[in-house]
Parts: structure tokens; C-alpha cells; sequence
């Protein structure tokens, strides 16, 4: 029997009464005496139901929405009808979501969700699905949040679920934040994504992102003590699918793999897996899906920006550290966990810069040159910024090329019969890597007697037409990206050993890919359970195989960034890190 929209159990065929028996005369007796005056009471309570409400129940039932509709209208005044109107708005709220009238049920079902009644909580469900229909979906996922009883807020998901599966990707990318704790949602967006021939972008960032979750977990695999390195490296291209022995990243590989052949001649448990990104992100989604991806205990590489961020956001959810070999830009991990820069990022840079400008003090004049490349853009913006705070004046700020190369010193006074005690600069930073600038720039200095302090790139001692020692002053200061220590006796064995196996030098990109491997090697170790932020933050200060050192403590990237001279031949620091 229902009353209400409630049912209390009792079938139409009346109470299910135990025969008479000798053995309980006096509780039978009892029992027929009460069954009277509950009679009474149910029959007195079905009359309290109003008639109309009865048949506008019987309406609803037989799915004759807009009757029902109209018929419950009549009973939603609580002043009148009281707990009955309670009910009265919930079923009109069900007729009109079946009449496909979403509007007119969320006018029903706003006022019961913050009632105190005991059909709140699926007042909140129903009110969900007028929103879902009224294409109101944030609404609709507010409400599924404030759901707390477990069987509904089960339904609810499915419910969102089939919604958001069949929505806008912006739509589900741009609020994801406010509701990634709803697993419907994830979900949901991964479906979309999944479906889109064409992704942006963004959306790929998301859907590899989401392709990383629990990947570690789901495995089932216990850690081992073998130290699995996953290289992901643009060796082809779509163009001519050739790898080019001279290319930067075949460079950087052969580092990776002499230093990994190396650890396992010393006994080393390790094992390199390698991919080729094709510069292709279709075939980078198909890689992220390896299985020795889904094990690494690092991964190095790729290189470009869409590609490495999508490995990125992978590696964040598959908590899997990924090492960036070569980039600077480390803007775009800032708040990561996983990912890293393995050179110093352009903050790291400026700050290393000021740091070095401040000790010796030269002055607080100070004339900034920089190239059109992302990385010296930016640093030229962030000392234009710093500079002034720490005690600085900058005196120029002028973006360089070839053709204004040769007159940025001389527009500052350095010039051939000039004192240079009587410059209107105390000391210029040069951020550049372009040959085409550095060479008029050296070609001035040495035709010019200037004790003027000048700060460039490490990357200038690799020119092959600079010659640095011919200076009447040594006034070029050296940088350091990650800089090789290039006279150590580490280096000359790793060159000899090198020129041995591959019957050429290695390339400063090679050094690098040996050094990564080596400062990888160092901090993921079996003994800190291979976890690379643990080992960071355990030292300020870390020596280094071929470069002069590191400092990741609580960082992303490398913070050791000394300023060198050159003294009879050999790089010195400026200051005592």
C-alpha cells in the first residue's frame, strides 16, 4: 500500500495472519483485538490523502506526465498541505523531467533540496537530472557533489557520466579543476578525447595525462633493483624517416648509451629502453602506452615543447621522474612532482648572474645584449626585473642579430682610442648562443683595449674562432649551462674511451648525455627506493662527472650556476659557491 509516493510493505490481499492454535490462545486473542484499531487508524490515514493527489499518483504511474504535471501543482503549497507538499513538489518534479519540461522541475525541486525532510537527498539526485536535461551541467555536477548517500551518488556518476560522454572537450578541459574528484568526470573527458580524430594541443596534454594515472599502480609490478631508463628521442622525422650521426639528438644518444654500457661493464644493474617520437604526437600517444614505459624508473627526453609536455603531464600521473636533457624553459613545470629540467632553467640563470655581478662589484652599471630565442628573451626580462632590485642600473637593453651585433659595444663607448675607464657601462651580459652575433662582438674586443667586463654564454668557448687568450685583458666571463669541466681528468678518460668506440670526439651534446646518465645513476639508487625527489633534496651541492656540479635541492631544475674566467688556460669560478 503507498501513500505518499512512500510504500509501507503491505500487499492488497491484507495482513498475512498465523492460524489459530491451541498452544497460543491468549496471544491470538490479544492480536485480534488490535487488528480492529490498526484497521481503523490505516483507513482513517488513507482518507487524510487528498483525492486529487491520489489520482494525480495514479497519472505519474500510468506516464501521463503533463496530467500528472498539473495535477501535482495543486498540493506543492507547504502552508497548506505541509509534508504532503513536500512530496507533491518531488513527483511533479519527476512528471515534468518525463513531460521534458526541465525548467518547470528544477522550479519544484530548488526549494526541497534545502528542506528538512527525509527525501532530500533524492531531491538532490532528481534535481541533477533537470539539470543535465536543461543543458545546465555545471549546475548539475554542484549538485552530484552535495550528494552523500553512496547508492545515489553511485547513480548520479552514471548519470553524469552518460551525459559528459556526449559534451563539448573545452567544456569538460576548462572545469576540470573544479571537478576532477568526481570519477564520472574523468572519465567522461577521456571518453571525448579519446573519440576526436583531430585534438589539440591542450586536449592531447589531457588525454596522455590521463593515460599516466596509476599506470605504476596498475602494473601490479614489485619494484626491482634494476634501474630502468626509458629514452624518448626525435631520432626521424616524417620527412625523410633518416637518422642523421651528425643530428643533436643522435649526439645526446650516444652519451646516454656509453654512459649505460659503461655502468653495466662495472657490474651496474640497468636496462635502456629507447623510442623514436617521430616529431609525430599520434605515435607518441602509442609509445606512452609501452609497457617498459609503464615501468621506467625515468625517462629522458623528448626534446620539443608539445612533446615533452605531453610526456610530462604522463609522467605526473604515472608518477615516473621525466628529465628534460637540453631545455632551460622551465616555466612550464613549475608545481610539477616528476619532471625536470636537467640545465639550469632561465631563473636559474638570472639568479646565478646577479649573484656573481654582486660579488665581484664591478660597478652598477650594467648593459644587457640578448638574442631572439625563447630562452634569452625571457632572461633578458627577468634581469631587466631583478637587476634595479638588487642595487643595479641598467644602462642598455637591446635585442641582438647579426647586423647590430658589431655596434652594441661601441654605441656604449667601447671603442678604438677610448679609454675604457671612461665607459658608460661597468659590465654587459651578452645572452646568446648565435655564433653570427658572438663573432663581430670578439672581432670589436680585439681590436679594442677594454678591461670592460663582459658576461656570455658557456656555449662561447666552443666557437672555433675565438681565441680568448689573445686578449690583452681576460675580460669575457663564461656562464655556466651545465658547463663541461673540460681539463678534468674525467674528461679526458670519457674522451679517450669515447674516440676509442666511435673513432670521433664527443660532441658537447654527448658530454651532456653522459652526464645525465651519471647524475641519474647517482640519485635513483635501490637504497632510496629509487625515488629521485627524495635523493635531490638530501644535498645542496652535488659534484659532477663531467660538468662542474649540481644543486637540485627542493628544485626542478639545476640551481648551480657559477660565473667562470679564464686563468692560463683553465676555467675558474668567480666566486666560492
Amino acid at each position: 500500500m503507498e501513500y505518499f509516493g512512500l510504500n509501507f510493505g503491505f500487499e492488497n490481499n491484507g495482513l498475512n495472519l498465523p492460524h489459530l492454535s491451541d498452544a497460543y490462545p491468549r496471544f491470538m486473542r490479544k492480536l485480534f483485538l488490535l487488528l480492529p484499531v490498526f484497521l481503523i487508524c490505516l483507513e482513517a490515514w488513507s482518507q487524510s490523502v487528498p483525492e486529487g493527489y491520489q489520482r494525480a499518483q495514479v497519472l505519474l504511474n500510468s506516464r501521463s506526465y503533463w496530467d500528472a504535471l498539473n495535477s501535482f501543482k495543486e498540493f506543492t503549497s507547504v502552508e497548506k498541505y505541509g509534508n504532503l507538499a513536500n512530496y507533491a513538489s518531488f513527483h511533479a518534479g519527476e512528471a515534468a523531467i518525463g513531460a521534458n519540461q526541465p525548467a518547470q522541475a528544477i522550479e519544484f525541486l530548488q526549494p526541497l533540496v534545502s528542506r528538512n525532510w527525509k527525501g532530500s537527498q533524492d531531491a538532490e539526485y532528481l534535481l541533477a537530472t533537470a539539470y543535465f536535461q536543461n543543458n545546465q551541467a555545471l549546475e548539475a555536477l554542484r549538485a552530484i557533489a552535495k550528494i552523500e548517500d553512496s547508492a545515489l551518488q553511485e547513480k548520479a556518476q552514471d548519470l553524469s557520466f552518460e551525459y559528459l560522454s556526449k559534451s563539448n572537450p573545452n567544456f569538460l578541459i576548462s572545469n576540470l579543476k573544479e571537478f576532477e574528484n568526481q570519477s564520472a568526470y574523468k572519465a567522461a573527458l577521456g571518453t571525448v578525447l579519446k573519440s576526436k580524430t583531430v585534438l589539440s594541443s591542450e586536449e592531447k596534454a589531457l588525454y596522455y595525462e590521463m593515460q599516466g594515472i596509476g599506470a605504476n599502480a596498475s602494473s601490479g609490478q614489485l619494484k626491482d633493483d634494476v634501474l630502468d631508463i626509458v629514452v624518448i628521442l626525435p631520432f626521424t622525422d616524417t620527412g625523410n624517416g633518416q637518422v642523421s650521426p651528425s643530428s643533436f639528438t643522435y649526439e645526446l644518444f650516444q652519451g646516454i648509451r656509453f654512459a649505460v654500457n659503461k655502468m653495466k661493464r662495472e657490474g651496474v644493474k640497468v636496462n635502456l629502453s629507447t623510442f623514436d617520437s617521430q616529431r609525430d604526437l599520434n605515435h607518441l600517444r602509442s609509445v606512452l602506452q609501452e609497457p617498459a614505459v609503464a615501468k621506467a624508473d625515468v625517462i629522458l627526453g623528448p626534446i620539443y615543447p608539445d612533446e615533452s609536455d605531453l610526456v610530462s603531464a604522463f609522467a605526473e600521473n604515472a608518477k615516473i621522474p621525466f628529465v628534460h636533457p637540453l631545455s632551460n624553459l622551465g616555466e612550464r613545470f613549475v608545481g610539477k612532482q616528476y619532471s625536470y629540467l636537467f640545465r639550469p632553467s632561465a631563473q636559474n640563470l638570472v639568479e646565478g648572474i646577479i649573484k656573481n655581478l654582486k660579488g665581484k662589484a664591478w660597478g652598477n652599471r650594467v648593459a644587457i645584449g640578448y638574442s631572439g630565442s625563447s630562452r634569452d628573451e625571457k632572461m633578458a626580462a627577468l634581469l631587466n626585473e631583478r637587476l634595479p632590485q638588487e642595487g643595479f642600473q641598467i644602462v642598455g637593453n637591446t635585442k641582438l642579430d647579426p647586423r647590430n651585433a658589431s655596434t652594441f659595444l661601441s654605441d656604449l663607448g667601447v671603442r678604438p682610442g677610448k679609454d675604457s675607464v671612461n665607459l658608460d657601462v661597468d659590465q654587459v651580459v651578452l645572452l646568446t648562443d648565435d655564433p653570427t652575433i658572438a663573432q663581430p662582438t670578439l672581432a670589436l674586443v680585439e681590436s679594442v683595449t677594454t678591461t670592460l667586463p663582459i658576461l656570455v654564454m658557456d656555449s662561447w668557448l666552443g666557437f672555433n674562432f675565438a681565441n680568448y687568450e689573445m686578449l690583452e685583458f681576460p675580460n669575457f666571463y663564461f656562464i655556466s649551462n651545465n658547463s663541461p669541466a673540460l681539463d678534468s681528468e674525467a674528461m679526458n678518460s670519457f674522451k679517450s674511451e669515447f674516440y676509442g668506440r666511435n673513432l670521433a670526439f664527443p660532441t658537447l651534446n654527448a658530454v651532456l648525455g653522459r652526464e645525465l646518465v651519471y647524475w641519474v645513476s647517482q640519485n635513483l639508487k635501490p637504497t632510496f627506493g629509487f625515488d629521485l625527489r627524495r635523493s635531490l633534496n638530501q644535498q645542496v651541492y652535488e659534484p659532477g662527472k663531467l660538468t662542474w656540479g649540481f644543486n637540485f635541492q627542493n628544485s626542478n631544475s639545476n640551481q648551480y650556476v657559477p660565473v667562470f674566467s679564464i686563468e692560463t688556460g683553465e676555467l675558474k669560478p668567480l666566486l666560492n659557491q
